[in-house]
């Protein structure tokens, strides 16, 4: 039976919230969204905590999850779903405390195969390959496929493949990973996220995804 890939979303890096708000209703108007992930933005930490909380009702009224990105500590206390990692320095950590109140812990950053199947190993429910580097680099479009490919032939850890180009997102769901990740694909296009997510879907549904037993 083949695999219909879904959209995890990240959010811009937006500090105000009338604009996030708009700009996450818009994408949500073009289609299904599995999940968002949210970059607070570099305040104090109530602050940061309101933020969230205000956003959260927009991402969870549409049916889809809501992770702050690297913000552990914040998850409880906010409202959120979870947390996703930007790297595997915490996921022990993450993974462990997440899933004692049944929050989700995604990680991605991984460098090597070996960082992959070690935080699978430990429970992480998802890994991510292809996002953007901290310092804004991207990985090659052939390192994410190979990667991605391998990982959603082997392993049984859901795989989101981040797509920095709309024109990746097809060769990415060929691979057989169960999510696609988008940002500036979608929050950049002179369209609009509407638009933008419309045609992210549509290009998910034409193609096909490996057949898996």
């Amino acid at each position: 039976m083949g695999y219909t890939a879904r959209i995890i979303l990240f959010a811009p890096r937006e500090g105000d919230l009338d604009l996030l708000s708009a700009s996450l209703k818009a994408a949500f108007a073009g289609g299904r969204i599995d999940a968002v992930i949210l970059t607070l933005p570099e305040t104090d930490e109530r602050e940061q905590i309101n933020f969230a909380k205000a956003i959260a009702p927009v991402v969870q009224g549409a049916g889809a999850a809501f992770l702050l990105k690297d913000a552990l500590e914040l998850v409880a206390r906010s409202g959120a779903d979870g947390v996703h990692l930007s790297s595997s320095a915490r996921a022990t950590e993450a993974v462990n405390g997440m899933h004692r109140i049944d929050r989700s812990a995604g990680i991605g950053g991984l460098k090597a195969r070996h960082d992959a199947m070690e935080v699978a190993e430990l429970g992480a429910d998802y890994v991510m390959f292809g996002e953007p580097r901290p310092d804004g680099s991207l990985p090659t479009l052939d390192m994410v496929l190979e990667r991605a490919e391998w990982w959603a032939e082997l392993f049984n850890t859901p795989c989101v493949a981040f797509a920095s180009e709309t024109a990746h997102i097809a060769p990415l769901v060929a691979t057989g990973a169960e999510f696609i990740g988008l940002g500036d694909v979608v929050f950049a296009d002179p369209r609009g996220p509407e638009e933008a997510v419309r045609q992210a879907l549509a290009l998910i549904a034409e193609t096909p995804a490996p057949q898996r037993p």
